[in-house]
């Protein structure tokens, strides 16, 4: 069953699903566009909101927004509670889509909202829903309450890591960044960019070699973080895995790279590459069978995870310029060599992935290598350390590389009071318990907890599924759920505050 919005009016479908105030909200931000660094459109529709609220709203030099609504009468000396949520969205499309101008087009298919080729944004647009829902709730009991929203979550953190100072004001911090329905988080992972380059020389090649392009595609991606476990293919894993069986049936020199591209973003698993390679004429035929050959495999491999796996190799492209067969070599090998997935699981938290890596962006254009993994952890030093493992590998192969953009993880509490004050409100909302977990992924919690230590911190939101890739979609019972679970522990905090 569908339900669409006319192309006309968009998403106006949304103002008829419950909760209202979330969903009318939701649809602002489906309407304005807001991949990482270009959420100043969203951030100026926030502060006119609460303008027109009579709230206060001040950004800081990092570009997050802070707003903040008085208590409700006779609750003043309440503690203020934090609303936390990012703006920004990843922007993955399987359609046409500019993602700094058109809105995101969703649909209603059986109990979920998705969008229409592209990126949902729920991840974290119902968070930031549900703190302007909450601004903008007059029957809401509560005290003193301030709403952060931060920038660039998806790509760096940035926004977190450039938090100002001494800004906040708040006892309790509520994140709604978590994507299970009956989950709530109390720690995370943190991370660290591992920054790879090189400049290559290129040649001219003669008319003995002919252009190929090698692609692999139709692998679902997904969360780098939250479905890392899930053994799904990463397009800059598998296509190195071809290169290398190309590289290693043909004779010594038999290969010449031009181009690579695989990956948008960082922290999202990898659903395509290519790369134009040159080979000798007469191998053309070899590799088009040896191509043919992995596939199966891979179908074979992935049947659970990532059937859908294509693996192609192209008729003849336009010749150009290449790298030379040793340096081609090196790049091919350092790709392959480098380490995806999970690296090892907590001993702590069963079940749960303590470090992981995810290749996310590679690019080889004009004989500029520039690629982009992301390694996260439990523990900062283990990430740490798989860090400065991976560089220790590209030098190796010759190859510049840094470290950067470190952040740190979130350590859980387990016995809290805004925990056991949540777990109660669940309870009565959901009737049971939450499961209390640990998270591998960035929650911006771990750098703000950093910075601001005093602040009891909880993270919980509606089911997400896909989130980073096209298939992302939340589930509309959750967002329910999830609506009055926030309402809930505001009020409650506010009506039978937690002792000092």
């Amino acid at each position: 069953m569908s339900n669409e919005a006319p192309v006309g009016n968009p998403n106006e479908h949304l103002e008829s699903l419950s909760p209202a105030p979330i969903w009318h909200f939701f649809r602002l931000l489906c309407n304005t566009p807001r991949p990482s660094y270009k959420e100043e459109a969203i951030l100026s529709k926030i502060e006119q909101f609460a303008e027109q609220r009579g709230f206060s709203a001040e950004r800081d030099e990092g570009g997050n927004l802070l707003v903040k609504r008085p208590a409700t009468p006779g609750y003043e000396q309440v503690p203020v509670v934090t609303l936390q949520s990012h703006v920004d969205m990843v922007a993955q499309a399987d359609v046409e889509h500019d993602f700094t101008r058109d809105p995101i087009l969703t649909e209603v298919r059986d109990g979920w909202l998705w969008a229409k080729g592209t990126t949902l944004g729920a991840d974290n647009g119902i968070g930031v829903a549900g703190a302007l829902a909450v601004l903008a709730d007059d029957e809401l009991v509560h005290g003193p309450l301030e709403a952060l929203f931060t920038v660039e979550e998806e790509t760096s953190m940035g926004g977190a890591l450039r938090l100002a100072p001494n800004w906040l004001q708040g006892r309790y911090l509520l994140n709604m960044d978590s994507e299970d329905r009956g989950e709530v988080y109390i720690g995370c992972a943190g991370g660290v960019h591992v920054k790879i380059s090189e400049h290559f020389v290129e040649h001219e090649l003669d008319s003995q070699w002919t252009f190929l392009t090698l692609s692999v595609s139709g692998l679902n991606g997904g969360h780098s973080g939250v479905e890392i476990n899930q053994q799904k293919g990463s397009a800059n894993q598998l296509l190195p895995r071809a290169l290398l069986a190309v590289l290693d049936a043909l004779e010594e020199g038999a290969v010449a790279i031009a181009s690579y591209r695989g990956g948008e973003m960082s922290n999202a698993i990898t659903r395509s590459a290519s790369a134009v390679i040159a080979v000798k004429n007469a191998d053309v035929a070899a590799i088009s069978a040896q191509v043919a050959e992995l596939e199966a495999t891979l179908k074979q491999e992935l049947a659970d995870v990532d059937a859908g796996v294509v693996v192609t190799v192209s008729d003849e492209v336009p010749r150009q310029a290449a790298l030379s067969a040793e340096d081609s070599a090196r790049f091919i090998r350092l790709l392959g060599a480098l380490p995806y997935g999970v690296e090892r699981y907590s001993d702590e938290v069963p079940g749960v992935v303590e470090t992981s890596n995810n290749i996310g962006i590679v690019e080889l254009e004009g004989g500029r290598l520039s690629l982009d993994a992301m390694v996260r952890s439990l523990r900062d030093s283990a990430a740490l350390a798989l860090a400065a493992r991976i560089e220790g590998l590209a030098r190796l192969g010759g190859f510049s590389a840094e470290s950067s953009s470190f952040y740190p993880g979130w350590n859980p509490i387990p016995h809290s009071p805004l925990l056991t004050r949540f777990c109660d409100i669940h309870t009565q909302v959901e009737g049971h318990s939450p499961e209390v977990k640990v998270i591998h992924a960035g929650l911006e919690c771990g750098i703000i907890g950093a910075q601001y230590p005093h602040l009891e911190m909880i993270s919980f939101g509606p089911t997400i599924k896909g989130p980073h890739s096209p298939s992302e979609r939340v589930e509309l019972a959750a967002v329910e759920a999830f609506w009055g679970l926030l309402r809930g522990t505001i009020e409650s905090l506010a009506k039978d505050p937690l002792p000092a």
